[in-house]
């Protein structure tokens, strides 16, 4: 929990101070699809179990943030025919949902943060050591200058951070082609046409080394994702 409450001083800090960080994400179904080698998704997992909220934060339970991060993770990845199967397990961390604010004083903007893992059906492993922690805004357009509280219901902020963080899943993905077998030209190619902002967090160091510390921990320290089974024939 000691990394958990780190990151959640982070998140909240780069709540206050987000500005007009990212962009919201086209539906996956109306963009051509990014070759991703031998990946086909297997099991779509996702968690909530540890699931904070940072205030100042509309409401939202862990089983609509669990529904619509599935779908939104469903409709990237669940059109993909390769010849193996790779399974995606996602913990949330925290979230924050913009309510209404303050015109320019205040503008809350939205946050989801996921740590995220990746399975190999076929060798029964994860393909990496710890969890990748992902961290993502609504993103900005006209109708959030001012906040997106006034403009969008809750439910229209939680589809676009799922949205997000679907994307940013593969952005991560192709920066590691040899998971999947993807030639690393193409993987580039497909990382640029992706377009993913930086993580915001990465720019916000209120603990210094002390933060750098937990986040070598996070195997041990963040929610984990029970073993998963292998899908039937």
């Amino acid at each position: 929990m000691r990394f958990l409450s780190l990151t959640l001083r982070k998140t909240a800090m780069v709540v206050a101070a987000a500005g007009l960080l990212g962009c919201a994400a086209p539906d996956p179904m109306g963009e051509a699809q990014i070759p991703m080698g031998d990946f086909a998704l297997g099991f779509n997992i996702v968690v909530a179990d540890n699931m904070q909220q940072v205030p100042p934060s509309r409401d939202a339970t862990p089983e609509e943030w669990i529904a619509v991060l599935s779908s939104e993770i469903d409709r990237r990845f669940g059109s993909y025919e390769g010849e193996k199967l790779y399974h995606i397990a996602l913990s949330i961390d925290a979230y924050s949902l913009a309510p209404p604010g303050i015109p320019v004083l205040l503008s809350p903007k939205s946050v989801l943060v996921v740590s995220a893992n990746v399975w190999d059906d076929a060798a029964g492993v994860k393909l990496h050591d710890a969890p990748n922690q992902i961290t993502v805004f609504e993103g900005a357009s006209p109708d959030t200058v001012f906040g997106s509280g006034f403009t969008r219901n809750g439910e229209e902020q939680m589809q676009i951070l799922a949205r997000n963080a679907a994307k940013r899943v593969q952005a991560w993905m192709l920066e590691n082609p040899q998971w999947f077998g993807i030639d690393p030209d193409a993987a580039n190619a497909a990382l640029e046409g992706l377009d993913v902002p930086p993580d915001p967090l990465a720019e916000v160091d209120p603990v210094a080394p002390e933060a750098r510390e937990a986040t070598a921990d996070v195997a041990s320290d963040s929610p984990t994702v029970p073993p998963i089974p292998r899908p039937g024939p």
